[in-house]
């Protein structure tokens, strides 16, 4: 049972090693979602909207529940562009 007791404390610890660094990535993505979400796409230099767009792809391609907890993680809301149909 000693060794079981080993692997227990073993796996224990990798799963909260990998649980810190969810939040560390989970930060990182909520913050770069917030900064792309404020960015005017048409005043960056070109180099700089091919790394928004890339960085704005891989996060539109994390699932909905991921995206939140990314965002709530850094206490970050994003609000959707209104759009001005001339009324």
């Amino acid at each position: 049972m000693p060794h079981r007791d080993q692997e227990i404390i073993m796996l224990r610890r990798e799963l909260e090693m990998l649980m810190g660094e969810r939040q560390s990535l989970l930060r990182v993505v909520g913050a770069t979602a917030a900064l792309i979400a404020s960015l005017d796409s048409k005043r960056l230099p070109l180099a700089a909207v091919e790394s928004a767009d890339l960085a704005a792809t891989s996060i539109n391609a994390l699932p909905e529940e991921t995206l939140q907890d990314a965002l709530n993680a850094v206490s970050a809301e994003i609000e959707e562009e209104e759009t001005d149909n001339g009324k």
